[in-house]
């Protein structure tokens, strides 16, 4: 999870040189959601797919928030921005899950508000100096939409109904929004000449499809029943590190002083929230006791 989905913003960068970036998202998911579905069918059958009218709807409003609206907007926003820049502006997700929260009428703790507040004040320094570069004004807006719509997305998953599989879940999820991708990227009017693709589009492209929308999501579902929710939660201020690193090294992306003080400034917000609720969850489920011999 920390190298495969912080590596996604440097694959998207890349991708996008020569492929369209919404067309280039509908290729990925569309491609990802039936290899899932071919291996669900083979491993589980069909009974896995079995779910009613509603939880379908809720895979595919999830799907269409999370890859149409989250995804595609991050691809949009990497023409204008460096992919660690806009790994940095995505690690705001969990600080709109808390004010998503709020507006839910959920009253987090004060650590968390704090935390929020901190990592806020490291987005409002990175978008109103486009972290010390010549970064567009256009992508940082486009990117920050991205990530409430991601958050959204996200707050919603667990407050509608979905597939029992989550496994069909995430084929539907992207099935959905591979097909929303499509519809706008023909909307959009994209233009795509197939002969102009280069080597390197095409191969960071098949590694989205498989390490990033495959391997990635399979090691996070496998993580969340066999590992600790503290230990699995931290990808949320790793990731923006790998791709800011990677950035740099692959593609030579410019690192500023203000961008690094920033990225550690949202770091640390993340950090403080996701520490805060972990506790809580951990005061809220005690661990049982050892039955008596």
């Amino acid at each position: 999870m920390y190298v495969v989905w912080g590596s996604t913003y440097l694959a998207i960068r890349i991708t996008i040189e020569t492929i369209p970036p919404l067309l280039s998202g509908a290729m990925r998911f569309t491609t990802a959601a039936l290899v899932l579905g071919v291996v669900i069918m083979l491993l589980r059958g069909p009974r896995a797919f079995r779910m009613t009218l509603r939880q379908f709807g809720g895979a595919a409003l999830v799907g269409l928030l999370l890859l149409t609206a989250g995804n595609g907007m991050v691809a949009l926003a990497e023409q204008h921005i460096s992919s660690g820049l806009a790994a940095l502006l995505v690690a705001s997700v969990p600080l709109w899950l808390v004010v998503l929260r709020l507006v839910a009428r959920d009253r987090p703790q004060v650590m968390t508000l704090t935390g929020v507040l901190i990592g806020f004040g490291g987005v409002a320094v990175l978008s109103l100096t486009g972290g010390g570069g010549s970064s567009g004004v256009s992508g940082i807006v486009i990117v920050l939409l991205a990530s409430l719509s991601w958050s959204v997305g996200s707050f919603l998953s667990s407050r509608i109904p979905m597939p029992a599989d989550p496994f069909a879940a995430s084929a539907v999820e992207m099935l959905v929004g591979g097909v929303g991708l499509t519809l706008t990227s023909r909307i959009a009017g994209e233009p795509f000449d197939l002969a102009t693709v280069s080597g390197r589009s095409w191969a960071a492209l098949a590694y989205l499809v498989v390490m990033g929308s495959l391997v990635a999501f399979t090691a996070y579902i496998w993580l969340l029943g066999s590992a600790p929710i503290s230990l699995v939660s931290t990808y949320a201020y790793v990731n923006p590190v790998v791709a800011v690193l990677l950035g740099a090294l692959v593609l030579g992306e410019p690192v500023t002083g203000s961008m690094v003080v920033a990225g550690l400034v949202i770091v640390v917000g993340v950090a403080l929230v996701v520490s805060t609720e972990r506790g809580k969850k951990a005061q809220e489920t005690p661990e049982e006791e050892p039955a008596p011999v």
